[in-house]
């Protein structure tokens, strides 16, 4: 039970409403060439307990392992040494409710780089932001 320890930070949660089919978010966030296309390079596929890595620039390859995959509904993978990414995905008639979750905070641990979670939070927070709105551009472009 993480979510009992007062350590723990909230996740990271971003939530639109797309005008794209959910076929079409689905492939834009749950296949290799979509996540390149908005988010980064990577050797991502659509398999539970597939392991994958995300190029992340000047970081480096980031290890990634798929956890959940349930399309066009949900992916889950763990990022790095602590944290998981979620999308989930639902459909609003012909738009898609897509809801990105990045978990795994705590004010006790730092990343693989040394830097302490709160500090990349806060950057991450506002990473995502940016992020969502290309994955916005990238679907309904």
């Amino acid at each position: 039970m993480s979510n009992s320890n007062p350590n723990t930070l909230p996740d990271i949660r971003q939530t639109l409403v797309l005008n794209a089919s959910i076929q079409k978010v689905w492939a834009a966030v749950a296949t290799s060439a979509g996540i390149a296309a908005w988010f980064m390079p990577n050797n991502f596929e659509p398999i539970e307990g597939y392991e994958f890595h995300l190029e992340a620039g000047p970081f480096g390859q980031s290890p990634c392992k798929v956890t959940v995959i349930d399309p066009p509904n949900r992916l889950s993978f763990k990022w790095g040494k602590d944290w998981t990414l979620t999308f989930e995905l639902s459909e609003q008639g012909d738009q898609t409710e897509f809801t990105l979750i990045h978990s795994g905070w705590n004010v006790d641990q730092v990343t693989e780089f040394g830097q302490p979670h709160e500090a990349v939070r806060e950057q991450m927070s506002g990473g995502w932001a940016g992020l969502v709105l290309s994955l916005r551009k990238y679907v309904e472009g």
